[in-house]
């Protein structure tokens, strides 16, 4: 029987002025030879909000300082089960949209584990994920994105 760790986090779906998504590329220090994109996000702190929590992880993985109040309302909130480093995790998490116009993606404030098992990060374009057959999380990004992005423009 499989043993999970009960996780809270956020998660950012960072989309630039022309659409694009920013993704980092990391792998599970249990299976190194794994690879997968993913968006900015982690774990919350004890009695962190999640608006709080994207906030905190936005800047310490991309140097994107915005306030919690700038997050709006989660626009997906879901449970996923995964490992990582031999422990099987069953997270609750929330995704948060940001648009940003330009900006330089600054990983200085990655921690220890973070620089162990991330090494790029690349902005996606909807097309370019639907295209790739490389592994990404959540898997069905690109249809999330779109929904997002014209849910965006009829407000």
């Amino acid at each position: 029987m499989t043993v999970f760790t009960p996780r809270q986090a956020a998660r950012v779906l960072l989309v630039d002025a022309d659409g694009r998504v920013l993704l980092f590329r990391g792998w599970d220090p249990a299976r190194p030879e794994r690879r997968y994109w993913f968006t900015p996000g982690g774990g919350l702190d004890p009695d962190e909000t999640p608006a709080a929590g994207a906030a905190r992880e936005l800047a310490e993985e991309t140097g994107l300082r915005l306030p919690p109040a700038e997050f709006g309302e989660p626009i997906r909130q879901e449970v996923t089960e995964f490992s990582f480093g031999g422990q099987w995790y069953r997270q609750e998490q929330q995704f948060f949209l940001v648009r940003v116009t330009a900006f330089a993606v600054d990983t200085a404030g990655f921690d220890a584990e973070e620089r162990d098992t991330i090494d790029i990060h690349h902005w996606w374009s909807i097309d370019e994920l639907e295209r790739t057959t490389e592994r990404f999380y959540p898997t069905d990004l690109p249809e999330l994105l779109r929904r997002a992005l014209e849910s965006e423009q009829r407000c």
